[in-house]
């Protein structure tokens, strides 16, 4: 048979190994060269998509492809899976490989900040271009210390538009053992938090669906939910080992519209522990996240008229009040003043300001916000060794919430419907939010669809899948469509 297989054309072979997940495809061609010597395997399937576990691996590829004008252009993803490299030759390694969709890199104890530097110094048009390209720098150990990687954030939010799907940063918590037996406490990779605000507002990550961002103990969330402009596209969201907190979780829902799958396991929140009945509070809060968003967004819009009203007067000389009249005048105090008393004042007379005064007569215009239908589909996290066996009464009760928190949506939205019927102006937050300013990223409600919403099967909105096992691969106890199944289709290394 062996002669037959060594005469089937290459095309043939290319077929079969297109077949082959990507990450052993270059062992799988590896093993037909060397079981068929004389097959036409098309070498640079070898080379698609490369593994290097080892520095030993790191610089025998680098004197192979130096002086290779080919064989470099064929790699197309590159992971890096060793703590112990020379940064270096790292870089040096990857100045060679300009088409990359994808970069793994274990960034340890070797590295410095100037080589992530180098690295990103330059946008990579692979990544600018390709249709699922994904950049990911998984798990930091044991950094130098004062040495912080936050011009990496920087280095990366000065990349132009394009479309960059997915993005992974992930350092690894440091282990309990070794920081009780040595004293050591969880390194900062990261210094400025307020970074990962500039990277999740630049345009780079514009179109940006997949995030996944853990920095061990670190409050991240604030970062990310802060500024409207922030990543409007996010469907997944994983911030494992961070801190978050139970407010994070309702402000996060409500910023990112599109958010389907938010996974938190292993981080430090209050609820982590709780007793089965307060998971019904979670639940509640998950499903009224958009009533707050929309409450915070007509009161700015609200100001924001006031203000607009006030300008556009067609009074040349609106109502005012001056600092003047509103501060009350300092009595003089009875009985002798004293010698040291001073009767003239050096300093600047206060400037005259004035503070707007919206008349009687002025109408500012009513308008209100329906909050939006929930979207998130599940919600990942990790409970207590002492609840594991209590998982189902956990969802009941989470469902229960779920329910109680729609029923209140729900009542909400009716009684804006009869508003709108009785012809107060009704919007909806839809698109990009942008600055929030006046009626920027707000819609017009041209229709009673608007207020009686339903998913996309046609149903009620119905409780997000609520799992409880943690990141732990392969285990039976996920639950069907929770966030990790998802997660693990957009980042196939499952860490």
């Amino acid at each position: 048979m062996i002669p037959y297989l060594a005469e089937l054309p290459p095309e043939i072979y290319s077929g079969i190994l297109e077949r082959v997940p990507r990450d052993e495809r270059q062992q799988t061609a590896l093993s037909l060269t060397r079981a068929i010597p004389r097959s036409p395997v098309p070498l640079h399937h070898l080379f698609e998509c490369i593994q290097l576990k080892s520095a030993e691996s790191v610089v025998q590829l680098y004197r192979r492809l130096r002086g290779r004008l080919e064989e470099p252009h064929w790699i197309k993803e590159f992971s890096l899976e060793t703590w112990s490299v020379d940064a270096d030759v790292v870089v040096n390694l990857l100045a060679f490989l300009s088409r990359l969709s994808r970069i793994t890199l274990f960034v340890g104890p070797n590295f410095a900040p100037e080589h992530l530097d180098e690295m990103l110094e330059k946008p990579r048009e692979a990544l600018l271009c390709k249709e699922q390209p994904t950049i990911s720098f998984l798990r930091w150990e044991e950094a130098a210390q004062g040495a912080y990687f936050d011009t990496a954030l920087e280095a990366l939010s000065r990349w132009p538009t394009t479309n960059f799907p997915t993005l992974s940063i992930v350092q690894d918590p440091l282990d309990a053992e070794i920081a009780r037996r040595c004293h050591f406490a969880q390194p900062l990779v990261f210094f400025r938090l307020d970074l990962i605000n500039t990277l999740a507002c630049s345009t780079y990550l514009h179109s940006l669906t997949s995030l996944r961002l853990r920095i061990p103990s670190r409050q991240v969330a604030p970062f990310l939910f802060s500024s409207p402009r922030s990543i409007p596209g996010l469907c997944i969201l994983d911030l494992s080992t961070c801190n978050i907190r139970l407010s994070d979780v309702e402000a996060l829902t409500a910023r990112f519209r599109q958010l389907e799958h938010l996974i938190v396991d292993g981080c430090n929140m209050t609820w982590g522990d709780a007793q089965e009945s307060e998971w019904a509070t979670v639940g509640k809060a998950c499903a009224l996240t958009t009533v707050k968003a929309a409450k915070g967004r007509e009161k700015r819009l609200k100001t924001w008229l006031e203000a607009h009203v006030v300008r556009t007067s067609p009074d040349p000389e609106p109502a005012t009040a001056s600092t003047e009249e509103i501060a009350v005048a300092r009595r003089a105090r009875p009985g002798r003043r004293g010698l040291a008393a001073a009767t003239i004042s050096l300093r600047d007379p206060p400037t005259n300001t004035t503070t707007p005064v919206i008349r009687a007569n002025t109408v500012v215009p009513k308008v209100r916000i329906i909050p939006s239908p929930p979207t998130l589909r599940s919600l990942s996290t990790t409970t207590s060794t002492l609840h594991q066996n209590k998982h189902d009464a956990i969802r009941a009760q989470f469902e229960r919430g779920w329910d109680e928190g729609l029923a209140q949506l729900t009542a909400i939205r009716s009684r804006l419907y009869q508003s709108w019927k009785n012809g107060v102006k009704m919007m909806y937050i839809a698109g990009d939010q942008g600055m929030e300013e006046g009626f920027e990223g707000l819609v017009d409600v041209d229709g009673e669809a608007a207020f009686y919403g339903r998913d996309g099967s046609g149903n009620a909105w119905s409780a997000p899948v609520l799992c409880l096992v943690g990141g732990v691969p392969n285990s039976v106890q996920h639950v069907d469509g929770c966030g990790h199944a998802a997660a693990s289709c957009v980042w196939p290394d499952r860490i």
